[in-house]
């Protein structure tokens, strides 16, 4: 199973995701649900580098692992920008996971005071 975990601040921002796991839908190559997880993860890292020019702190191993950061102090238009290209990523996969609800989990959690 695909799991992915949805950092917000107490603000409800999001602040970072992870993606760990895999779909087991299909065979490797062939696996539609780790495909979509995919596009819609690396696509949104990639729309917003491109359309804020905000690189966000990336992980990513090849076990399939992903982990993105977004930085602090953002002027508020670019955040503005940033949480709606995210919000979009949330709703891209909600939607793979309520068709495939059996390889992919989705679970929100609020950012740990430091």
């Amino acid at each position: 199973m695909i799991e992915i975990s949805i950092t917000r601040t107490d603000s409800d921002f999001i602040k970072a995701f992870e993606v760990s796991g895999h779909a087991l839908f299909a065979k490797r190559g062939q696996d539609i649900v780790c495909a979509g997880v995919s596009a819609v993860t690396v696509g949104t890292i990639n729309a917003v580098h491109a359309l804020t020019g905000v690189t966000p702190e990336i992980e990513h191993r090849e076990d399939g692992f992903l982990r993105c950061v977004i930085p602090d102090n953002l002027p508020e238009d670019t955040f503005e920008k940033v949480q709606l290209l995210l919000e979009g990523m949330i709703v891209s996969l909600r939607g793979i996971e309520n068709e495939y609800g059996t390889h992919i989990k989705i679970t929100f959690k609020k950012q740990e005071v430091k």
